[in-house]
């Protein structure tokens, strides 16, 4: 069995000083260690004060990375310049960072593999936009086509330290709705082709995240199906209490 990964995306939110107070405030609570592996990506600049507040089984994770090691690429950040704060994992591919800042499937493929050389876990993200969606080309096409140039050449072996996350574009902001069904449709389609493109002990290994709007009103339905191993959570994941609910009820599933 997959053990949950409830992951906290803060995007540019938090002060050091407002990491602290979550961290706080999180710990009133919960109980440690948990079941779930708990994932906090804060902003570069709160990494440090995240890492003081580290205990039982949360972990922390970066929001973005450079695929060089050193140079000359202003408002960048290397590798082992998370590494020296512990950093385990690395999202990679956010939407995001895709449609505002626009960086390609050949340039998420590049971060995946110096992450990966440097023994932290990516979290890939795939998803598709509403237009997208309704075109002829269809949903199934743009997630296989963002699988496959992102995961280009990594090996079996690496990709047991791949987690990938779904996010439906579409359904964020929009009024439009991606139900549990929907959900785990996606999912397991992304299942079905790492099994088909790795084997099937790896496919049943990598974690798949649920990355539309994961909340505590709706995590129960949504976690509870086969494929979906966790959350990557935006608003939900900026409120320890609110985070704390999503952890408990994927505890609650644990059993």
């Amino acid at each position: 069995m997959r053990r949950y990964l409830i992951a906290g995306n803060w995007k540019m939110n938090k002060t050091a000083r407002e990491t602290k107070s979550f961290f706080e405030e999180l710990s009133s609570h919960l109980t440690f260690p948990t079941q779930s592996e708990i994932l906090i990506c804060p902003p570069f600049t709160s990494i440090p004060e995240a890492h003081r507040h580290l205990q039982g089984s949360i972990v922390l994770g970066a929001q973005n990375v450079h695929a060089k090691a050193s140079g000359a690429f202003t408002g960048e950040i290397s590798l082992s310049m998370l590494t020296e704060w512990n950093v385990a994992y690395v999202i990679v591919g956010h939407s995001e960072r895709r449609t505002l800042f626009g960086e390609t499937d050949a340039c998420i493929h590049e971060k995946i593999k110096t992450v990966l050389q440097g023994r932290l876990k990516p979290i890939l993200c795939v998803g598709e936009t509403l237009e997208e969606r309704q075109s002829k080309q269809g949903a199934f096409a743009v997630i296989e086509r963002e699988l496959a140039n992102g995961l280009k050449d990594i090996s079996a072996e690496d990709m047991r330290a791949v987690t990938i996350a779904y996010e439906p574009i579409w359904a964020i902001g929009t009024g439009e709705t991606a139900t549990p069904e929907i959900a785990q449709e996606m999912h397991h389609f992304i299942r079905q082709w790492l099994n088909a493109h790795c084997n099937t002990a790896v496919a049943e290994q990598v974690r798949l995240l649920y990355g539309g709007s994961l909340k505590p009103s709706n995590a129960k339905e949504l976690l509870s199906k086969q494929d979906i191993d966790g959350g990557l959570i935006g608003g939900a994941a900026l409120e320890a209490k609110s985070f704390a609910e999503l952890i408990r009820i994927a505890e609650e599933l644990s059993h």
